[in-house]
């Protein structure tokens, strides 16, 4: 990855243009051409440097509710467990923890009483029955920009 790179990933992380060519945008903002942009792009994707391109949006702001929960997994159920987690389009991460509640995800739906609906669902499927719903009283938000 040279200084290219790197300021590239500086670019798209906080300040990603609203235009009908952002990558165009990005391009002239560092005096190069919009393929090299996306060129760059596509090699650090490959390379697992970039996982997406995505908005970030407040759930709150969009009438749906969101939460962490975590999971205490038997070993040998977390395979299944992850999988049928995953396949719920409210997830928006899921990851393993070396605690005796190892499996941690976020879940965002409509309402709480979805969110437990699921939560259920969930257990059933997999017969993990130590699901908690932890909703955050208050949000604090920080803003992780990596400077590269």
């Amino acid at each position: 990855m040279d200084d290219t790179d790197k300021a590239i990933l500086n670019q798209i992380q906080s300040d990603f243009p609203i235009t009908s060519r952002p990558f165009s945008e990005i391009a002239k903002r560092l005096n190069l051409k919009e393929q090299e942009v996306l060129k760059r792009l596509t090699r650090l994707k490959k390379m697992g440097i970039i996982r997406r391109i995505g908005g970030n949006f407040n759930p709150e702001r969009l009438g749906f509710t969101s939460t962490l929960c975590a999971a205490r997994v038997p070993e040998n159920k977390i395979d299944k467990f992850v999988e049928v987690v995953n396949g719920y389009p409210g997830v928006t991460h899921n990851y393993r923890r070396n605690h005796d509640y190892n499996i941690w995800f976020t879940f965002i739906a409509e309402s709480r009483e979805k969110i437990e609906k699921y939560l259920h669902e969930i257990s059933l499927k997999t017969g993990v029955t130590e699901i908690y719903n932890l909703p955050a009283l208050r949000v604090f938000k920080i803003k992780a920009q990596f400077e590269v």
